[in-house]
């Protein structure tokens, strides 16, 4: 497989064969307010440019939404991706939101099987308890995805997720050989992490000793705190950079 860093969660997966956008976030620099009550929220979104031209980013098979925050799937993306895209979600109600903007083949991503790749559903919680209590009608429903086929590595893509026991039960259950993690450490005023940091990379890092670890949600919006040369460095002190990659926006990395 190979796996192209766009911009914060957008990734694009080749995958068996198979071509597929994760989670596009495609406005140009600057074109969206930051996000209310969140870190550094006089900063405009997207932080950071996309590496590369749009067209290149679109060609693709099919598109994976994790959910439909706006930093996942932005105007921009409802606007330029074709309306007859496969779309997969995680729910009955992304689904119908997506169908709204007028897409025509819109799944649900559990049970799906494309070109011979299976898809699982995996859940997840973007943030903790107490965030969650506080705002969990903004924070929402969010789950992550696994990706088998015979001829390559099972992917986790765990999504908008804190460290938790979702997280434990799919390295559980699907023993992935790779793994996608939101390391961003995205924060809400007062009420913490609703995304993974640092800390939660060498936990993923320890309970999954056979999986290479991809870091993305990086640098690219408001409330992401932590850097890639942080989390370098982090890595560096903790023993874990022969299973941890950081791509640059635009890398691309093969496994």
């Amino acid at each position: 497989m190979k796996i192209q860093q766009i911009r914060n969660a957008t990734v694009v997966l080749d995958y068996a064969g198979t071509r597929l956008l994760v989670d596009p976030y495609l406005a140009e620099q600057g074109a969206y307010p930051g996000f209310e009550g969140t870190a550094n929220s006089h900063l405009r979104n997207p932080t950071a440019p996309l590496p590369m031209p749009l067209g290149e980013i679109i060609n693709v098979d099919a598109v994976i939404l994790t959910h439909v925050h706006p930093d996942h799937w932005d105007e921009a993306a409802i606007n330029l991706i074709p309306k007859r895209m496969p779309i997969y979600t995680q729910s009955a109600a992304d689904q119908a939101v997506v169908l709204s903007q007028g897409f025509t083949d819109v799944n649900l991503i559990e049970g799906t099987v494309l070109n011979g790749i299976n898809f699982f559903q995996t859940n997840g919680q973007h943030g903790s308890d107490e965030a969650l209590q506080a705002i969990g009608e903004i924070l929402g429903d969010v789950c992550g995805v696994v990706l088998q086929h015979p001829a390559e590595k099972t992917l986790y893509i765990a999504g908008d997720t804190v460290w938790n026991r979702h997280v434990v039960e799919a390295l559980e259950q699907f023993t992935p050989e790779v793994i996608l993690l939101n390391a961003g450490d995205a924060q809400v005023v007062g009420l913490g992490s609703i995304i993974m940091g640092k800390e939660d990379v060498l936990r993923v890092f320890q309970a999954a000793p056979q999986a290479q670890i991809v870091a993305t949600h990086l640098e690219s919006v408001n409330h992401a705190v932590l850097t890639r040369q942080e989390l370098a460095q982090y890595c560096e002190l903790n023993g874990i950079t022969s299973r941890v990659s950081i791509p640059a926006d635009g890398e691309t990395l093969s496994f």
